[in-house]
């Protein structure tokens, strides 16, 4: 009888779980790590300034100025553009909230314009429509590790003297007509978070080919003072300093930094992981009739941050929330990116935004299903995930009446 019941538990046993995503770190980083804790310099320092100079060698900009998140990165980013009340930021709906957030914590008014029906990204034909002679900054975001069509926002941005900043979070790596995305606005955004390309734990960076605008970022990001903890207490000479203007408390730690360091020399090869996965997926659900897949568009490369598809609920008999938590049931890690911002609780009271406005975003925010992507993801963690959606949808399928 015991036999009986231990073979029956390993029969149906217990679930194989699929994260959503699980890290990658090596005997590099820690052996990085391990280094800066013995080195008694754990704030911003050396390594700090190491992966600063990476990154910008990476992305080809000519500076880079390391901060504590993305989100940071964005704050501090409108700030050295200097927006403030009575400003407009043109940006999309369908992005995390911290996009629009920071708009908001700098007094301005984030102008939405609807996205791509294909893309997700900002239709950036109607970005000059938007514009309004209050409006300051385009505010792009590069959605999912795809690219925005950047010489549109740059020949609006010209035409009308705006300046561009653009939301990379999910853009290491993504490349736009044979450009790594880094430096075609005024000011470029990413994130190092803990699920991006890369990661630093918690971090962001921000890339700039303008010397004064990287000044400007670094000397927010440091509480608006001339000097920070390495240039006051480091291997040089004492250095007082001054408070030039009220900053934030954005800097990035050597202990973070020490991992980002060691990251981005496997960003490629963690690339070519993800790419092997997205293709698997992309082959079991092209013919999937109740799923509509996300294509790359033009001459990109797509840094493959996350796998977003689209689940054509009104040819299924559940909800995409039911659908996610089915995956879930089944040991399936699975997202929402994103839920249209325009109509969450606080920017439809607040700024008046009502359904209907953005028809396309709308119809995505309702559908979006992620599903989970990660370099050490296993050919049979995809498979399983495949599966597993695929019968889900068969028991949600709504049946054809003649």
């Amino acid at each position: 009888m015991r036999k009986a019941r231990a073979s029956q538990h390993r029969a149906n046993g217990p679930k194989e779980l699929v994260p959503f995503h699980r890290p990658w770190l090596g005997a590099a980083e820690q052996r990085e790590i391990l280094a800066t804790l013995k080195s008694g310099w754990l704030t911003t320092g050396a390594r700090t300034r190491a992966l600063e100079q990476a990154v910008a060698e990476y992305v080809g900009s000519k500076h880079a100025v390391a901060v504590s998140s993305g989100t940071a990165a964005l704050h501090v980013a409108l700030a050295a553009l200097e927006v403030g009340p009575g400003d407009e930021v043109i940006t999309t709906p369908i992005t995390f909230a911290s996009t629009a957030n920071v708009i908001v914590l700098q007094g301005a008014k984030p102008v939405f314009v609807d996205v791509e029906p294909d893309t997700l990204n900002v239709d950036a034909e109607q970005i000059e429509s938007r514009i309004s002679r209050r409006t300051k900054v385009i505010l792009p975001v590069h959605l999912y590790g795809q690219p925005c069509d950047m010489e549109t926002v740059l020949r609006v941005a010209q035409r009308h003297r705006l300046l561009v900043a653009e939301d990379a979070a999910h853009a290491l790596g993504t490349e736009y007509h044979g450009r790594r995305v880094g430096n075609f606005g005024d000011l470029t955004c990413f994130s190092l978070y803990a699920t991006k390309n890369i990661t630093t734990g918690e971090g962001g960076m921000v890339t700039t080919d303008h010397e004064e605008l990287a000044a400007k970022v670094r000397l927010l990001s440091i509480h608006g003072i001339t000097a920070d903890s390495w240039q006051r207490h480091g291997d040089g000479g004492f250095v007082h300093w001054d408070v030039v203007r009220p900053g934030y408390k954005y800097n990035l730690s050597d202990i973070h930094a020490a991992l980002g360091i060691h990251q981005l020399k496997k960003i490629e090869a963690f690339w070519r992981r993800r790419k092997r996965c997205v293709e698997m997926y992309n082959a079991a659900f092209q013919e999937v009739p109740e799923i509509r897949l996300i294509p790359a568009k033009g001459d990109v490369k797509h840094a493959h941050h996350l796998y977003p598809i689209l689940l054509k609920t009104e040819d299924l008999t559940s909800s995409r929330d039911a659908v996610l938590q089915a995956l879930k049931e089944a040991g399936i890690g699975a997202g929402v990116h994103f839920r249209a911002l325009h109509l969450t609780s606080f920017y439809s009271k607040t700024f008046g935004f009502k359904p209907g406005d953005f028809p396309h975003a709308e119809y995505a925010s309702e559908r979006l299903l992620s599903l989970p992507l990660y370099p050490k993801m296993t050919g049979r963690e995809v498979r399983r995930v495949i599966t597993q959606l695929k019968d889900i949808l068969r028991r949600v399928k709504k049946k054809k009446t003649f």
